[in-house]
C-alpha cells in the first residue's frame, strides 16, 4: 500500500489516486481461498484475467466468476456475470474492488507467476 504518515482520509485518498503504476498494481491483490492458502502458503495474490473470484461482499455476494478484465487506474476488476441494470433495462458490468474478492482458481499461464508461487502448480 501507500506509505502515508497522516491519519487524514484526505490524504490517503490522494496517496492513492496520485500512486505511481508499480504501486497501483498492489492495490489490486486479492486474498486465496483457504484451499489455495494451504498449497501456495500465500495469503494475497494479484488478480489477473482469467482467474476464478468469489464476491464476498456486497450485493453480489456468493457469486462466482472468471475475471473479465482489471482497471489498474481505477483498482476496480471486471468479473463475469456481476452486472447492474441501467434504468433503461440495459445491463452493465459492475465493477468490483479486489479486496471485496476471494481467488478460488488462479490462472497458471504465465511462467513467472507460477515462479512466484513456488513453483508449484
Amino acid at each position: 500500500m501507500v506509505r502515508v504518515i497522516s491519519s487524514q482520509p484526505r490524504k490517503q485518498r490522494k496517496a492513492r489516486y496520485d500512486a505511481p503504476a508499480h504501486m497501483r498494481s498492489k492495490f489490486l491483490n486479492a486474498p486465496l481461498s483457504d484451499a489455495l492458502k494451504e498449497k501456495y502458503s500465500k495469503k494475497t495474490l494479484r488478480v489477473v484475467k482469467g482467474d476464478t473470484v468469489k464476491i464476498t461482499r456486497g450485493d453480489h455476494v456468493g457469486e462466482e466468476g472468471v475475471v473479465d478484465g482489471v482497471d489498474t487506474t481505477n483498482s476496480k476488476l471486471i468479473v463475469h456475470g456481476v452486472t447492474s441494470t441501467k434504468v433503461d433495462g440495459t445491463e452493465v458490468p459492475r465493477p468490483v474492488d479486489a479486496s471485496k474478492v476471494e481467488i478460488t482458481k488462479l490462472k497458471l499461464d504465465d511462467k513467472r507467476r507460477v515462479e512466484k508461487l513456488g513453483g508449484k502448480e
